[in-house]
């Protein structure tokens, strides 16, 4: 089969994004499984360059424009330059507008790619909401920029981190507003978007669990209505449809057994009630330093008409420009693009 053609983003160029996209570039296992181009700045990746060249053996870099996007051997990087930023002003670790409304340009092109075919997959890195807020960029993050410019109206953010996976019916919402939002109609939609998904990754339907929204799910009404009046009636809904679903269980013990794979994936009520747990589980934190050694994870949009990947970190400012940021989550995320690309 074809190497399919994944488009990555350069996140925040005062982030990690541009070092961790070079890296990720110059490993052999990412060449054997996809080509590449970079949406970024080219300056930027210039000075990146700089950075990394003396820690990895790099690639070349060669320039392509929209008309030209091609497959390049794997020695080269192929780059489409968005020219949003001086790279000789760009300092690292800062919060400035440009920055955030260099990295919104970069995912609108690389949308555009995908929406057009150019490209097979759209992985994206890091970036920071504030500074993207500073651009007037009116979004809370990558997940509602995909959904507007693809119009899309039923989508969710899967974040995965083998053997765990949660689907979030609600994320960059206050948590109030997040109680609201579960109903069984926007419940019944996650639950189906995740079954799809995990169709596609694994071939089968599996078994998805659905977390409760209150403690005990609700312990039948004792500690809340909305597990029995608004997930309840969704999982049934579900399961009169054929599919395997169960719950609502107990959000703190349902993760313990999806890690366990007795479940292929956790539908989730709200943002830290999916992220504490995924990022629990892959982010390692070393016990001499306090520093994390390890930050591995994928975010995936469901429900798209193109294929979007991320890295589930963030810009990792006091990282940046250093050269020292591991490129696993990127390569990661590469690899569940590249699945979901030929599931297509």
């Amino acid at each position: 089969m074809p190497l399919p053609l994944c488009a990555i983003t350069m996140g925040d160029p005062a982030g990690i994004g541009p070092e961790i996209l070079l890296k990720s570039a110059a490993d052999e296992g990412v060449r054997a499984k996809a080509h590449l181009i970079a949406v970024a700045d080219l300056s930027v990746l210039e000075k990146a360059k700089s950075i990394v060249d003396s820690r990895i053996e790099l690639v070349s870099m060669k320039q392509v424009s929209r008309e030209a996007i091609e497959k390049l051997n794997a020695q080269q990087l192929a780059v489409y330059d968005v020219q949003q930023i001086d790279a000789n002003s760009l300092q690292y670790g800062q919060v400035k507008a440009e920055c955030g409304r260099a990295a919104y340009e970069c995912i609108i092109k690389a949308i555009d790619f995908a929406l057009d075919s150019r490209v097979d997959a759209v992985v994206t890195n890091p970036i920071n909401k504030e500074a993207l807020n500073a651009a007037g960029v009116g979004h809370a993050g990558h997940t509602e920029i995909f959904a507007q410019q693809t119009n899309t109206a039923d989508y969710a953010m899967m974040l995965v981190h083998d053997p765990l996976r949660v689907v979030h019916v609600s994320t960059h919402v206050s948590l109030r507003e997040a109680c609201d939002l579960v109903t069984k109609e926007r419940v019944g939609k996650v639950v189906r978007l995740t079954v799809d998904a995990i169709r596609r990754l694994d071939g089968n339907e599996g078994v998805v669990a659905v977390a409760g929204l209150n403690p005990h799910a609700g312990e039948h009404g004792l500690f809340g209505r909305e597990d029995l009046d608004e997930i309840v009636p969704a999982i049934g809904s579900a399961r009169a449809d054929g599919l395997n679903v169960v719950g609502p269980l107990p959000p703190d013990t349902v993760f313990s057994r999806a890690a366990g794979r007795e479940f292929s994936a956790v539908v989730v009520m709200y943002h830290d009630q999916g992220h504490i747990p995924l990022k629990l589980a892959g982010f390692q934190v070393d016990t001499e330093t306090g520093k994390f050694k390890d930050v591995l994870g994928v975010n995936i949009t469901l429900g798209l008409p193109i294929v979007r990947t991320s890295v589930d970190h963030g810009t990792a400012f006091d990282l940046a420009g250093k050269g020292q940021a591991s490129c696993e989550s990127l390569n990661q995320a590469i690899d569940y693009a590249v699945r979901l690309s030929r599931m297509r």
